[in-house]
């Protein structure tokens, strides 16, 4: 599962708009815009929500979900190599 919160977390950590995001996943900017437009978790087609999962792990970044191993607990996202974020895209 994924949040619509994870979603812009994880776009600001690699510097990416939403129309960057959608060409990374194959998959169209209303559908982006619909997902991080949502409550809670993203809903949607599995397919389509793995796409952009997968577009966030080849790009550096790690979901964290809800029960995962964090030092606090909640949910979140982390680049999956210390340093600062590098630009997907650019």
């Amino acid at each position: 599962m994924i949040t619509s919160f994870q979603m812009r977390a994880a776009r600001a950590l690699l510097g990416i708009d939403q129309k960057t995001l959608a060409e990374l996943a194959g998959v169209s900017l209303p559908t982006i815009q619909r997902m991080e437009a949502s409550t809670g978790n993203v809903r949607g087609v599995v397919e389509t929500l793995m796409r952009v999962v997968e577009a966030f792990d080849r790009a550096g970044v790690e979901l964290i979900g809800e029960q995962a191993r964090s030092d606090s607990g909640g949910r979140g996202v982390r680049l999956k190599e210390p340093g600062p974020p590098r630009r997907v895209g650019a």
